[in-house]
């Protein structure tokens, strides 16, 4: 079988989906081609947060920015179920509560970040006192959150109902040459092809891929049942988070946090632990995560690290949790960049992320790319 169509994707993580809306919405005939029956990789793993608050300023935040209205027009076209009431990020301590205070004085004003700091009878009014135990809770007012197992394919239905984008799932694609894909349903041929392989970097065009010597970061993540009727409608954080996300990482305020973290909990920068809470649509919450970086993800999960995580859960939510599935997150990680866009022949480009803020930036950067690939043709 022989197929010809304007643009090829490989991959139906949130690159690849993102790409061929870049793509159709202006017309283009697009093919989709995913190994499994249904997305498997980061893009359903992950906890739904789609952040703006904690991208550096520069290049991220833009794209964060501007994935978010893309979010907001997916809500509208597919249906999604999109949290945009933003997310809190809890101080804990004297010196995460000064990082965030100076945040908000400095790098939030200068860079336009829509953000509040509740402090005192802001923080006991937040879902009834439930969190009076922190000092300070930074609200990141443009924050997003979703339920990833349900977003993605519900986005992938709305390709292929109003955009008429063809999707090939069970379909291992052999290789892919200038023009040309050759897959187990059929050879393909496109003047431009698109492959959006997340952390699988020896499938196709391993060659060009090693080059960036990106390696795969593995997260233990947990799904639990809150004890108590918490009703939580947004994503949280803790200011573990800001020792971790670009947005607090360099201030000078910064070292203090590390510093307590090093001299009170060494365990967790091991293993680069830091609490993220999300509510699904169902009451429960997804609790992570920890970062295990290499060439290969391991498949065996320490119980100790998801002890910690459970043990920080509970005492960010001020009540007990039930744990009712685990589950192993993965992403690529730790290439040149923040993502990378390579040309690896003729019409044949390769689109990774090397972090694990794909929802957050992914819809904007595939946005651009398309636009670029278009104009250069």
């Amino acid at each position: 079988m022989t197929n010809h169509s304007d643009l090829l994707i490989v991959g139906a993580g949130i690159l690849g989906l993102s790409h061929a809306y870049a793509a159709a919405k202006r017309g283009l005939r697009v093919h989709v081609f995913e190994r499994s029956a249904t997305p498997l990789g980061a893009s359903v793993r992950n906890f739904g947060q789609a952040l703006v608050t904690g991208q550096p300023p520069g290049t991220m935040l833009e794209l964060a920015r501007a994935s978010r209205e893309i979010w907001a027009d997916w809500q509208q076209l597919a249906g999604l179920q999109l949290k945009r009431n933003g997310s809190f990020l809890f101080a804990r301590s004297e010196a995460e509560e000064q990082l965030l205070e100076a945040f908000c004085a400095g790098r939030a004003l200068e860079h336009g970040y829509r953000v509040e700091l509740l402090q005192g009878a802001a923080l006991n009014d937040l879902y009834g006192g439930q969190f009076r135990h922190h000092r300070a809770a930074l609200h990141g007012l443009d924050d997003q959150q979703l339920y990833s197992r349900e977003a993605i394919p519900q986005l992938i239905d709305y390709l292929r109902r109003d955009l008429g984008v063809q999707f090939h799932f069970s379909t291992l694609v052999r290789d892919i040459q200038p023009g040309q894909l050759r897959s187990t349903a059929g050879n393909f041929h496109a003047p431009r092809i698109v492959l959006c392989s997340g952390h699988d970097y020896q499938a196709l065009l391993a060659d060009q891929i090693a080059a960036l010597q990106p390696q795969i970061c593995r997260l233990q993540m947990l799904r639990a049942r809150p004890e108590a009727n918490l009703n939580l409608q947004h994503a949280l954080l803790t200011g573990l988070s800001c020792v971790h996300y670009g947005a607090f990482a360099d201030l000078p305020e910064a070292a203090a946090v590390q510093a307590q973290i090093l001299r009170e909990a060494p365990h967790l920068h091991e293993h680069g632990i830091h609490l993220l809470i999300s509510p699904t649509p169902y009451g429960e919450l997804i609790i992570g995560d920890s970062h295990d970086y290499g060439s290969d993800p391991s498949p065996f999960n320490a119980e100790q690290v998801d002890n910690w995580l459970l043990e920080l859960a509970e005492q960010t939510l001020g009540c007990r949790v039930r744990v009712v599935e685990r589950w192993q997150g993965v992403y690529g990680a730790r290439g040149p960049a923040p993502f990378s866009f390579l040309e690896a022949a003729p019409g044949v480009h390769v689109a990774l992320m090397h972090t694990g803020v794909g929802m957050s930036v992914g819809p904007a950067m595939a946005e651009g790319n398309i636009a670029r690939l278009l104009e250069e043709a």
